[in-house]
């Protein structure tokens, strides 16, 4: 499994049997290189989403539109997403699992909310937000934790779905802050592997993991930092 950076949340995972793009915000992300573009959007199987926030969303609809890609959401999202003519969509919500190519996909909780503000300046919700487990046919457990604070029933993410690698939030002031999400990681989770996001994209986020990597430390977990555009291979 090939997991690149894009910046932000957004994740290019290529396996075998599919690629994926988790929370494709590129448009108006400050960290987002525009040359890997094209690369992120070439043979694109599915889009994933945590939830329905602007950064997260982001170039969804166009890369849908232009690639055919399947767009996996919660149905709340997927709804809004069909009204502005995404076409491919598989929706779900909390607890329910998708099967698709070579993997499947599960929604499960994340402390968070899921809108977006219209043009009438109206924020409209658009269900809950959520993190992704992903079970790959042929490579380790993924959990993209999307937006999230620390919850205690993160231990019933561990004991149902064993993630090996785990995609978390540090950037504090929206999500949990780095050494939070350092001892979410320690004491829930039994991750061979993790990747520090949601950080270093906008000047009120926390800029640099240091906080995160320090506070895993001693944990036998490798932590993995990808420059943006960078790939973690595992």
């Amino acid at each position: 499994m090939k997991i690149k950076w894009l910046g932000h949340s957004a994740f290019h995972i290529e396996t075998t049997k599919a690629k994926i793009l988790i929370d494709p915000f590129f448009s108006g992300n400050p960290s987002f290189d525009e040359s890997t573009r094209k690369d992120a959007a070439a043979g694109l199987d599915y889009i994933l989403l945590t939830h329905g926030h602007g950064d997260h969303v982001g170039d969804t609809i166009a890369l849908a539109k232009e690639t055919g890609a399947t767009v996996v959401a919660n149905a709340d999202l997927a709804a809004w997403l069909g009204s502005r003519g995404v076409s491919a969509l598989e929706m779900g919500n909390t607890g329910g699992t998708i099967h698709l190519k070579g993997f499947s996909s599960t929604f499960v909780n994340a402390l968070h909310s899921s809108a977006q503000i219209t043009e009438d300046g109206v924020s409209h919700s658009l269900g809950s937000a959520n993190g992704l487990v992903l079970h790959f046919d042929d490579a380790p457990t993924l959990y993209h934790m999307g937006d999230t604070d620390i919850f205690s029933d993160m231990a019933l993410i561990q004991e149902l779905h064993q993630p090996d690698i785990g995609l978390v939030p540090i950037g504090d002031r929206f999500t949990m802050g780095g050494a939070v999400a350092a001892l979410a990681c320690q004491r829930y989770f039994k991750f061979g592997t993790v990747l520090p996001c949601h950080y270093g994209s906008f000047p009120i986020v926390d800029q640099t993991p240091d906080l995160f990597i320090a506070a895993m430390e001693p944990a036998t977990t490798k932590v993995e930092v990808p420059a943006v555009g960078g790939v973690v291979t595992v």
